[in-house]
């Protein structure tokens, strides 16, 4: 299968108003496949005049079809969506794989997750109810919970179906409509998306999707005065660039923006159990996920034991093209390479190397590879202990004690997910109580966990929650209703 082959729709078009179009800027960008470096197609340049148009469209689907859809058909129509994702999920997942690289075992799992967020928020669509409260005698006074109006998903490349439906998927089972902008580097499993939800009977304008340089479409979709709700997913200085744009309108943000997460490793630990997962739930995606679990704090009597296997498991990670399925696949531009590389250069001059994993001899040059690396005893305030990487790098720190855990574990300006490896349940709830993250997991991690548990953070990490219920709270405003009556 090739890239062309695989495409049901115009990647160089634009999605408004349940039309395909040409976007205002003639300029399209290239569509690159990290794996090999080469060119292999392009989709549009849209504009600010795009999102204009993008937004009239998902205010005249408010007024219209869209807004006097009732809640059950919502979910209806978002369960056909799941059922056509799941019969075009090995073509969205080559999709993905070839977009942003990553091995199609885990694209996959990213078309599988996407047809579920889908399944999910169907059948929640009618099923967030308002409150009766009690009040005064001869008062009734009851909420109800309603739609913000047009929303606004800026999200980014390294997930972006499984932040697509997490994200947009809340947002239409309350009745929202959408405006997607999906990040210039991986677009095209938004626009496929965009098609099979036309398919499946979406009304016009409930859902627009327009490509784009953030910059450009990005910016103007923040900014802009017709948008009820911003949904963004990136880093911390474009989400605080988003926000100001969006104060300036007075309109609610939700920011998911990255975190330093730690696994708090006890001397109890099963560290058989726990060693799959201390690796894995760094390097998955390339280590380019926000949750990834890039700090290991290992408590000081089996600090040494865990660096050995850990390294023993580093050493045998394997880097290659996304088609290989190897360990790890390429990172997704030589941009990103670029930033995580000066990362690993930084680490090998001031840190000890416990272990690298290998590039496959054959994996194109051109592809932006980088080899899987763990560092041993590095310090708390050093950098690689303290910034987002964002690609494939570990470090071990050990600990002596509970309080020392924690002020490690706390010390970072973000706060997204936490894991924590121990078997003294007594620990287990002193210490997730007094984590300053989102998500805790214990004996476990779900780099982000499942469809159903709320998933955001504190600090940099940003602010909101998105997935399981708490997201259609989120994509929701509340109503008090209070008759009086005699």
């Amino acid at each position: 299968m090739n890239i062309q082959q695989s495409l049901w729709f115009d990647p160089t078009m634009i999605f408004i108003g349940g039309e395909w179009q040409a976007p205002g800027n003639p300029a399209t960008i290239p569509v690159e496949n990290p794996s090999t470096g080469a060119v292999i197609g392009a989709i549009g340049q849209g504009t600010a005049a795009d999102v204009d148009k993008a937004v009239a469209a998902a205010e005249l689907a408010l007024a219209g079809e869209w807004g006097r859809t009732p809640a059950l058909e919502r979910g209806r129509i978002l369960t056909r969506m799941a059922r056509l994702v799941m019969e075009r999920a090995e073509e969205l997942a080559f999709l993905e794989s070839t977009d942003v690289g990553k091995p199609m075992k885990q694209a996959r799992n990213d078309s599988i997750a996407l047809a579920r967020y889908l399944e999910f928020y169907g059948g929640a669509a009618d099923k967030l109810h308002g409150t009766t409260i009690p009040y005064q005698e001869g008062f009734t006074v009851y909420t109800l919970r309603e739609p913000h109006g047009v929303t606004a998903h800026i999200i980014p490349w390294n997930y972006p179906m499984q932040i697509l439906g997490r994200s947009v998927g809340a947002a239409l089972a309350m009745g929202n409509a959408c405006v997607l902008k999906p990040a210039e580097d991986a677009s095209l499993s938004s626009l496929a998306f965009a098609a099979l939800a036309a398919e499946a009977g979406l009304p016009a304008g409930a859902l627009n999707v327009v490509t784009g340089y953030g910059a450009e479409v990005g910016a103007a979709l923040s900014a802009h005065p017709g948008v009820d709700h911003v949904s963004f997913t990136g880093s911390v200085m474009t989400g605080r660039h988003i926000q100001e744009a969006a104060a300036r309108n007075v309109v609610p943000v939700t920011l998911e923006l990255g975190g330093k997460s730690p696994h708090i490793v006890f001397d109890d630990v099963d560290l058989e159990a726990a060693l799959p997962t201390l690796v894995g739930a760094c390097v998955q995606g390339a280590g380019q996920t926000c949750s990834a679990a890039s700090r290991v704090l290992v408590q000081r009597g089996i600090y040494d034991e865990v660096r050995r296997r850990m390294a023993e498991v580093y050493a045998g990670l394997e880097v290659g093209p996304a088609p290989d399925n190897r360990d790890l696949g390429p990172l997704v531009s030589a941009k990103q390479k670029k930033i995580v590389s000066d990362y690993i250069a930084l680490g090998k001059r001031d840190l000890t190397v416990a272990a690298e994993g290998t590039i496959l001899p054959d994996a194109p040059k051109a592809g932006h590879y980088v080899a899987p690396i763990l560092f041993a005893e590095v310090p708390p305030d050093h950098r690689l202990a303290q910034e987002e990487v964002f690609g494939p790098v570990q470090v071990l720190i050990p600990f002596e004690d509970e309080a020392e855990a924690l002020r490690i574990a706390n010390g970072t300006e973000y706060g997204l997910v936490a894991g924590l490896w121990t078997r003294d349940g007594a620990r287990q709830m002193r210490m997730a109580r007094k984590l300053n993250v989102g998500q805790v997991f214990i004996n476990n991690y779900g780099a982000g966990g499942g469809i159903e548990l709320p998933f955001g953070g504190v600090g940099k990490s940003g602010h909101g929650r998105e997935k399981g219920f708490e997201a259609l709270y989120g994509f929701s405003r509340l109503k008090t209703v209070t008759a009086q009556h005699g």
